[in-house]
């Protein structure tokens, strides 16, 4: 009787212990082609402004140096802080090959084939093609190295277990759908590529579950719960189009920082304008308004509410707001 009672009181751990097992031996990824296209690393620099890159893995509130490791997220999960992807050998992505750079970008699986945490956006990155990889890869290698590592992760039990991870991907890690509507029009379709992949634009304006995967019911809706306790608003088109929103004035806001009232985007949309699209072309921004004011393609977008005396976004801090910026 006490053989039973010790067996079923062990009996979880030797469970749980094999099922680690064989979640840490489940292989994930697929093989990268073994050569790549010549890069350009002028687009690449554009592609990494445009993909966050740049914003994520600077630490530009205390002044760091470019893509040498980002300021931390405080997330439910712990505390994520992007790293160095200087192209340093040891505390950055110097000793890589441009294969295992595009598995970590398009798969999200690092060089020793461990999963990367979902707060690396890889899941927008998976359509991007092997031109985009190569011109990414020699834009990074263009970068000062630099010698100081970002530091590690704060994150507890169980989700410190990365081969738990594997699950994570296998209930939420979709492509992007980026593929061009024939009928539709150029501006709509670059638009398309740049909010559902590169931009992600979903990755902050559509709330998570427990798990931290997107909420699909919610796409867009917005979400109350980003790192640092900031806040992302809706960007449905029917409450667009009740802040004021236009083709036009979201194309400038984007720019500019402004919006259709006169007050500024405050907490992290300030940080993306400043660090990303402010620096995009005219014709890109254009694009972007174009998808969300029109997500379904049918050519129509509807005219403006009234103007709003206030938004969702009125009274936050703007103190990251950089206005210094022209395109």
């Amino acid at each position: 009787m006490r053989g039973l009672i010790r067996l079923f009181a062990i009996l979880p751990t030797v469970v749980g212990s094999l099922g680690a097992g064989v979640l840490a031996l489940w292989p994930i990824g697929v093989a990268e082609p073994a050569a790549f296209p010549i890069g350009d690393p002028e687009r690449g620099a554009y592609l990494a402004r445009s993909g966050g890159c740049v914003s994520c893995h600077t630490n530009a509130a205390a002044k760091g140096p470019a893509l040498a490791g980002g300021a931390p997220l405080d997330t439910p999960f712990g505390t994520f802080v992007p790293p160095n992807i200087t192209p340093h050998p040891v505390a950055g992505i110097g000793r890589w090959t441009i294969q295992d750079f595009a598995r970590a970008v398009r798969q999200g699986v690092s060089p020793e084939g461990d999963p990367y945490y979902p707060v690396f956006t890889y899941s927008f990155y998976a359509g991007f093609t092997d031109q985009d990889i190569a011109d990414l890869w020699e834009a990074f290698r263009t970068v000062p190295p630099v010698a100081e590592a970002a530091p590690v992760h704060d994150v507890g039990f169980p989700f410190s277990f990365r081969s738990g991870l594997k699950l994570w991907r296998a209930n939420y890690l979709d492509a992007p759908v980026t593929d061009a509507l024939m009928g539709t029009s150029s501006p709509w379709n670059r638009g398309r590529v740049l909010v559902e992949g590169a931009a992600h634009c979903a990755a902050c304006h559509t709330g998570r579950n427990l798990a931290g995967g997107l909420k699909d019911s919610a796409r867009f809706a917005g979400n109350d719960d980003l790192p640092g306790g900031s806040k992302a608003p809706s960007i449905l088109v029917a409450d667009l189009v009740g802040r004021g929103f236009t083709v036009g004035n979201l194309s400038y806001a984007l720019k500019s920082g402004l919006l259709p009232n006169g007050d500024a985007f405050g907490g992290s949309m300030a940080e993306v304008v400043a660090q990303g699209t402010s620096y995009f072309t005219d014709a890109d921004r254009e694009a972007i308004a174009t998808y969300l004011l029109d997500p379904d393609g049918t050519g129509l977008v509807p005219a403006p509410g009234p103007l709003p005396t206030d938004t969702p976004m009125a009274g936050m801090d703007h103190s990251n707001m950089d206005m210094s910026n022209e395109n």
